[in-house]
């Protein structure tokens, strides 16, 4: 054989042996990925998830179009980790919570099972389910600071993964002072999942998000206010006699600070 052919022959098997190796390598990490992604949602491959939606008011039954975005949003994700969804209204999801991930969206007055799980799981949070007046409508409470909505101009959302017991699968809450704004909260998930994972890990977090003219912009544009873990899950304290209903007393302004990306 010829020094030609040999350096020939030796070129192509260490092009073919590289290759070969970042295929592994590319095939590897892309596992490693998917693998962190499956243990942060609570979805190992071939398992069982749960898309708990409210109803739209007046639709008989309609799904609201921003929660049907935001289902497709999250339906992705799942398949992504190569598991299965279930998609059921609220007043139909009669079981418990920890067999299977849980994703839940809506505001408790549209949604049982969002104001079973606030009571439950985040004590330390009021939403104002009344009527009037209009500008308290949907208002947050979170310890002692309230946050309320401009509709079309600044409203809030809570992004919470919550788990109940060791070894339990996590419940996703997405609770927004307006369809949009669950539709925001889960475009966030999806974009930043990764960096949530390496902040928590597999541990419980409720974050306060702010979407920011959504007249305009619609979901795309949150703002992340703070992390509100500690008071969420710590239960408010009953009101005293004569300070009228629990979430109305009190007006702290929040500060707001852009999220990553």
């Amino acid at each position: 054989m010829s020094d030609d052919i040999r350096n020939i022959v030796l070129g192509a098997v260490a092009a073919g042996v590289g290759a070969a190796l970042g295929w592994i390598a590319r095939t590897y990490l892309w596992r490693r990925r998917l693998r962190r992604k499956q243990r942060f949602f609570g979805l190992p491959a071939n398992s069982e998830s749960l898309l708990v939606v409210d109803r739209k008011a007046g639709g008989d039954g309609a799904v609201h179009r921003n929660d049907v975005s935001a289902l497709l949003e999250l339906s992705a994700l799942i398949k992504e980790c190569g598991a299965h969804a279930e998609i059921v209204q609220h007043d139909t999801a009669r079981q418990g919570f920890g067999e299977r991930t849980e994703f839940c969206l809506g505001g408790p007055s549209s949604n049982r099972r969002m104001a079973a799980h606030l009571s439950s799981l985040l004590p330390g949070v009021r939403v104002n389910t009344d009527a009037e007046p209009v500008s308290e409508r949907g208002a947050f409470r979170i310890g002692t600071d309230r946050y309320r909505a401009e509709p079309g101009v600044s409203e809030y959302v809570l992004l919470a993964r919550l788990t109940a017991g060791e070894g339990a699968r996590p419940v996703f809450l997405c609770c927004g002072q307006r369809s949009v704004t669950n539709q925001a909260a889960t475009r966030y998930l999806a974009r930043h999942h990764e960096r949530l994972a390496r902040k928590h890990g597999d541990g419980s977090f409720v974050l306060l998000l702010k979407v920011v003219n959504s007249e305009a912009y619609g979901p795309d544009v949150a703002e992340l206010v703070a992390e509100v873990t500690r008071m969420a899950r710590t239960p408010l304290p009953e009101p005293a006699p004569g300070s009228g209903p629990a979430g109305k007393t009190s007006s702290a302004k929040s500060t707001t600070r852009p999220a990553d990306g």
